[in-house]
């Protein structure tokens, strides 16, 4: 059974806005006035550590927290008092929470039992939604009959029945092994887009919001750090946590110069943003307006990708260990303080730098990211 085309669609994709939200729980602030808004239609992923309010922002949205100040806005609508129920918002939890008394089937209807739609037309939309998450064969069995992946998909599906404007995923994969992890975030972004539903999608995991979101915002310590698309997040991070936490990153010893130039691995390169204005360990990447003092000890933040490595019966750094990563090898050499320093390169490069080998690192020229050095 595929859905006609009218069910291929929700209602309107809805706009979502926090503004200024602030909630703690005794003397831990869980959100310290937060802002952000996902546009209609878009997947955005907040990603963070633990700990830094991504699931109390979504736990609000949802209706299931509230917050001590602050708004939250569905289209221009304050819904920052309705009822959970009420919202017009679908949730996928990270433990899937279907009934064990149910086969799939009647999980995915329940929320259309709750709601009195008539038992014919419930089944119908809770086999077609069945249907759509791969799972048409499969609504007779019970959860305990059903892999986690399978779980997971009715689940979805169970979310989905309501034809809610937004729909919200709590690190929804996060309790499934790497390849069933794989499949299903490939589906659940092709739902999403052919759905064209506004989703809030929560993960720590770094990879997992890069490869589905349109959007990522960057959480810590209950503050947007950074919100942009994955390639502007991984190219161009706004603060050294964000360049740090997503993606690799090393940080190599350098001095900042007054014409925002900064000295690192002999050589010398452009600074990319504002220098920063201190050496104060936690600033941000670009620091504050009006640039760095003459030869201020930095950190130089670089991807692995960036950095070559070459043999050098004179070079002053030596080669600590090797990974192997596919396509690629990630090569970790030590500078001659000690400063461990990642570089991937082609298998065939790798190889001719055994552990212990002296090398010679270098940059490309072009311009790179500065924070002021860590303590």
């Amino acid at each position: 059974m595929t859905l006609t085309a009218p069910e291929k669609t929700t209602a309107t994709a809805a706009t979502v806005e926090l503004r200024a939200l602030r909630r703690t729980f005794g003397a831990t602030t869980a959100l310290d006035g937060l802002d952000l808004t996902v546009r209609p239609g878009e997947l955005l992923a907040l990603l963070g550590p633990s700990g830094c309010g991504k699931t109390t922002a979504l736990r609000m949205l949802a209706g299931f927290e509230h917050p001590d100040s602050g708004e939250i806005l569905v289209d221009g609508r304050d819904v920052t008092a309705v009822p959970a129920h009420r919202r017009d918002a679908g949730m996928v939890f990270q433990s899937y929470s279907l009934f064990p008394h149910l086969n799939a089937l009647d999980n995915v209807a329940f929320g259309l039992r709750m709601r009195k739609v008539r038992s014919a037309e419930r089944r119908s939309r809770a086999a077609e939604l069945l249907d759509l998450v791969g799972l048409a064969d499969k609504g007779d069995r019970f959860p305990h009959q059903l892999s986690g992946g399978q779980q997971q998909r009715v689940a979805l599906a169970r979310a989905l029945a309501l034809r809610p404007r937004v729909l919200l995923l709590d690190e929804p994969l996060s309790a499934l092994d790497a390849k069933v992890r794989l499949t299903l975030r490939e589906e659940i972004r092709r739902l999403q887009q052919e759905l064209g539903i506004t989703t809030l999608f929560i993960t720590h995991d770094q990879e997992e919001a890069l490869s589905m979101a349109d959007r990522v915002a960057v959480m810590r310590a209950g503050r947007l750090e950074q919100i942009a698309t994955p390639a502007e997040l991984y190219a161009r991070p706004a603060t050294a946590f964000v360049a740090e936490f997503v993606g690799t990153m090393s940080r190599l010893p350098g001095r900042l110069h007054a014409d925002a130039t900064v000295e690192v691995l002999g050589g010398r390169l452009p600074v990319d943003g504002t220098p920063p204005a201190g050496g104060s360990a936690g600033g941000g990447v670009g620091g504050s307006a009006g640039g760095g003092v003459d030869s201020a000890g930095v950190d130089v933040l670089v991807r692995p990708e960036s950095v070559r490595v070459a043999p050098d019966t004179a070079g002053d750094a030596r080669v600590l260990g090797t990974s192997f990563l596919g396509a690629t090898v990630r090569v970790t050499v030590a500078l001659p303080d000690g400063t461990p320093v990642k570089a991937d390169l082609p298998a065939h490069e790798a190889a001719a730098l055994p552990v212990g080998a002296p090398v010679r690192l270098s940059l490309p020229d072009r311009p790179v990211l500065v924070a002021p050095r860590a303590s």
